[in-house]
């Protein structure tokens, strides 16, 4: 295990042991002064015994209690992102500690970062795979969901590659819709807000045929005005407009067998990237470039399960993912059509897991075998003074993976459980006008995890698991040869505490971990129109993570997270330049959120939440930055019989948070604005 030199280790390990120290205090401290609180208002009722409900996750692959699994778990349900009105995936920064995302400013395209490790749009992958109904987005390209008919998001801090492959080296995001059963549900929302926003949203899921087929279909327009101003047009840069459609289909033949067949669709007709130049008035462009995203993708996917009367059970997830990347940007911002950047890709992956489950004794196991196959059609142009260039390349990747884990009860209090995977990745580039190149790697990455139960509500885990990133090409240096970068490679420790306090209204989990990272992928750009990425660093990340849902009783209900990472680079040397010391780009130091909620009996509630991120760097030499930020969500409303109506105002205060100096310098990334509006709802 490396150490930065220096008094680095023990300042991080003191921050660590003082933020452990403090939230073992405030939990300590939570029971009694609810009870405190309770007493001094006399409602010690019998109403107060409620509890919060069990949640199960699959984290695993496996259903399990939240409380079982050892390892750092967020989850949202459902219910609570359409109440707080999360429609998108960068509206998950900060509402769950520890993720946040890229500042780009495109829609449809979010590079996620977790645990102080991201991966850089043009490398076609992510440190942190998404899993929608288990069919896995490996490519920021894409990486976005609509939240429709959705019954709850599960998040799952750092490494998962054991499990889940190359793209999990720092977590995964897991996205289930609602299940396709006999049970009819049905739902269409309407919504206003500023900038003439306007969406509409529906879902409805049905019986077809009963106890044998099921049928679901939602989906949802909007359509909102920019907030740039070009002065040169007279109009506004960065209308938004997007569509999504799902669809849905069951088919139960037996008790033993259920297929589920699914297709995604998302388009989007936008005006330009929320960007700007640092030197001009915020918000101001003066572009004679018409800017646009014209980005669309589909999935579909077959899902079945079979039982067998031995007790096996046999998964298998098929899967065709298909985006089209397909942008003009203007870089310079000015009348002239002198700088400018595009991309025309087309991102294709075939995917294929099998898997089977079983029981041996008291332990449950499962073991299975990954395919994927990836053809990209690359085309890139970008506008300089020097000229135009026009960059074409094929890319095809091809993986291979067997992997298989265990839970295996020790005794009464102690359990363990254990896994590994062997993964071989391959990728070859066949540049336009260039030599053809290909290179392989291979990976094992194996994860132990020690669990005790403390008490009847209480467990403590201690892990250790290997997490991997696969290398590749740097398809956009034709002039560095498309010169290849290394596999990033990281061992993560990891010990947490979680379980429930007073009587099970209140759920809390708590981790620490450390992550020794080698060949660290950091994306460079020493001009403009030059990017590379290379993987000559190495890094130490370190952390805490606490979630707390509180049921206050009377109506009220707490929630909230708190999350403290420190990535820095130990070695990073890339020419004459160290950056030894420099936080890793775009990873914030403190993420996090509070939120409170009052449901009152007449039908009517509110509900205010702040969530914030702190300050996050631009480059490796922490030279450009965004700052930190705290946006303060209010939403109330009024429920009668199936119909709902409530009021909203988004980044209440009109925070600022701007990333100025993205691209090293050149461009400025605009947040968006305070957003208020109206959404009324009718449900079955």
């Amino acid at each position: 295990m490396k150490k930065s030199p220096g008094n680095t280790p023990r300042r991080g390990t003191l921050a660590v042991g003082q933020l452990t120290l403090l939230a073992s205090v405030l939990l300590s401290a939570l029971p009694y002064a609810a009870q405190a609180a309770r007493a001094a208002d006399g409602l010690e009722t019998q109403d107060e015994l409620q509890s919060l409900p069990a949640i199960t996750v699959t984290s695993e692959k496996i259903e399990r209690p939240l409380e079982k699994v050892p390892a750092s778990v967020a989850v949202i349900d459902g219910w609570d992102t359409e109440q707080s009105g999360i429609t998108g995936m960068e509206q998950l920064e900060g509402r769950i500690p520890g993720l946040s995302f890229q500042p780009f400013g495109q829609a449809g395209m979010n590079s996620p970062v977790m645990r102080g490790l991201t991966a850089n749009f043009n490398s076609f992958s992510t440190s942190t795979l998404l899993l929608v109904d288990g069919v896995p987005t490996l490519t920021a390209q894409g990486f976005e969901h609509g939240m429709l008919d959705l019954d709850r998001i599960e998040v799952m801090r750092g490494p998962q590659s054991t499990l889940y492959g190359r793209n999990a080296e720092a977590g995964v995001i897991a996205i289930h819709s609602l299940p396709l059963d006999a049970t009819p549900r049905a739902s269409v929302s309407a919504q206003a807000g500023s900038r003439d926003k306007r969406v509409m949203r529906f879902a409805l899921s049905q019986p077809v045929v009963e106890e044998q087929l099921y049928a679901s279909v939602s989906g949802n327009w909007s359509s909102q005005d920019g907030f740039i101003d070009n002065t040169h047009t007279g109009k506004k840069e960065d209308d938004r407009e997007q569509r999504n459609l799902n669809l849905g289909l069951r088919w139960t033949p037996g008790a033993a067998t259920d297929l589920v067949m699914r297709y995604a669709h998302q388009e989007y007709d936008d005006g330009a990237a929320l960007w700007g130049a640092p030197s001009s008035p915020r918000t101001r462009v003066a572009s004679g470039t018409q800017g646009w995203n014209r980005s669309k993708g589909q999935t579909l996917s077959l899902n079945a399960r079979h039982e067998f009367a031995s007790g096996l059970t046999l998964h298998s997830v098929t899967a065709w993912n298909d985006f089209k990347d397909r942008i003009r940007q203007d870089t310079d911002f000015l009348p002239a059509d002198v700088l400018q950047v595009g991309r025309d890709h087309h991102l294709r992956t075939l995917s294929q897991e099998l898997r089977l489950e079983g029981q041996l004794g008291e332990a449950d196991w499962l073991a299975g075998v990954y395919a994927d196959h990836s053809d990209n059609d690359l085309h890139s142009t970008s506008k300089t003074m020097m000229g135009l260039s026009d960059m074409r390349a094929d890319q095809e990747n091809h993986t291979a993976a067997l992997f298989t884990h265990w839970n295996v009860p020790l005794s009464a209090g102690w359990s363990l459980a254990a896994g590994a995977r062997i993964e071989r990745n391959e990728v070859e580039l066949r540049p336009r006008g260039a030599v053809r190149q290909d290179k392989g790697w291979t990976h094992v990455s194996p994860k132990l995890a020690l669990q005790y139960q403390l008490a009847p509500d209480h467990q403590w885990y201690l892990s250790a698991s290997r997490g991997v990133r696969s290398g590749g090409f740097n398809v956009l240096a034709p002039t560095l040869g498309y010169l290849p970068y290394d596999s990033e490679k990281l061992w993560s420790y990891e010990s947490g505490l979680k379980g429930w306090l007073l009587d099970k209204r209140i759920r809390y989990s708590l981790a620490a971990y450390f992550m020794d990272i080698d060949d660290m992928q950091v994306m460079q750009m020493p001009s403009v129109g030059m990017m590379y990425i290379t993987s000559a660093a190495t890094a130490t990340s370190r952390g805490l993570e606490l979630d707390i849902d509180y049921l206050l009783g009377d109506g009220w209900q707490l929630k909230g997270g708190l999350a403290w990472n420190h990535t820095r680079f130990d070695r990073f040397q890339d020419g004459t330049t160290d950056y030894h010391g420099k936080h890793n780009p775009f990873a914030p130091d403190l993420t996090g959120h509070i939120g409170i909620r009052y449901d009152a009996p007449q039908g009517w509630y509110a509900q205010a939440s702040v969530t914030g991120s702190g300050k996050v760097y631009l480059d490796a030499a922490n030279q450009y930055k965004r700052n930190g930020y705290g946006l303060l969500n209010l939403v109330a409303g009024y429920q009668r019989g199936q119909w709902e109506i409530a009021a909203y105002a988004d980044n209440a205060t009109d925070q600022r948070y701007d990333a100025v100096g993205y691209q090293n310098g050149f461009v400025t990334v605009y947040s968006p604005p305070r957003e208020a509006g109206l959404r009324l709802t009718w449900r079955l």
